[in-house]
């Protein structure tokens, strides 16, 4: 019997609730699909029936389906599963979440990096095509077992023509307050105090002075570091050349 003709009870296997995954109107599993490890997305049950939450699902799997970025966990399908109802279906992303992270102390350079490089490039991603989401927290960034690849869930359901001045204004906000928490588990960071200006800027109470937009944002965390480097190798270009200099004077 060919895999597509395997009964229905056999096609999904191993399905598990991650609890610690779910959203407001939502119930988060992992599963195998023929034998593959998958993710899946359904409305809790006292709204599975309402067909307003219904077309809210339909929607997000609308918005999310044509999604494509590294650092954005993307859909595959959307089926009915036995027992759960309509699911969004995605890739699996097994490994800890930034709270889990932060929770027991494991937040690395290597963390941070990601949060200032890969988390930034997703929001702009985002805000580049209008993707109306829920607030990012530490608990909706996953970082992958064994290779550690940044992954942001739950990054749309809807898409506007164009975002409010408030919404970039609060993935700011939002991206302030995960890069604080992050540098407080890991407060030996390289470069920690700048980056901690960083955060303290993106946290400003008033809108207006936080930075005006991902760009703005994304120029702050890599100019200085950009001239920093610029700056060592220039110092090691001049320390080779003195070190040339009086070995050739020595000879």
């Amino acid at each position: 019997m060919s895999p597509h003709e395997t009964p229905q009870t056999e096609k999904w296997t191993e399905i598990e609730h991650l609890p610690e995954w779910d959203e407001e109107f939502y119930y988060v599993y992992t599963a195998k699909k023929y034998g593959k490890w998958l993710m899946l997305k359904t409305l809790r049950p006292e709204y599975r029936d309402k067909p307003e939450y219904q077309s809210m699902i339909d929607k997000e799997f609308d918005v999310r389906y044509n999604l494509a970025h590294p650092h954005i966990v993307m859909i595959n399908d959307y089926e009915e599963v036995p027992g759960l109802g309509r699911c969004i279906i995605t890739d699996d992303i097994y490994g800890d979440s930034l709270r889990k992270l932060i929770d027991s102390s494991r937040v690395s350079d290597a963390t941070i990096d990601k949060l200032t490089h890969d988390l930034v490039d997703a929001l702009e991603y985002i805000q580049t095509n209008h993707l109306v989401h829920h607030p990012i927290r530490p608990e909706t960034i996953i970082f992958t077992e064994n290779i550690g690849n940044l992954k942001l869930i739950n990054v749309g359901f809807d898409q506007k023509n164009s975002l409010s001045p408030d919404a970039t204004a609060d993935d700011i906000f939002n991206f302030g307050l995960i890069l604080t928490e992050a540098l407080k588990a890991n407060p030996k960071y390289p470069d920690a105090s700048r980056l901690r200006k960083i955060a303290a800027r993106c946290l400003s109470p008033n809108p207006a002075g936080r930075f005006p937009d991902i760009r703005a944002l994304k120029m702050a965390i890599d100019g200085r570091a950009k001239i920093a480097t610029i700056v060592l190798t220039t110092v090691f270009i001049v320390l080779m050349v003195g070190v040339l200099a009086w070995l050739v004077g020595k000879g």
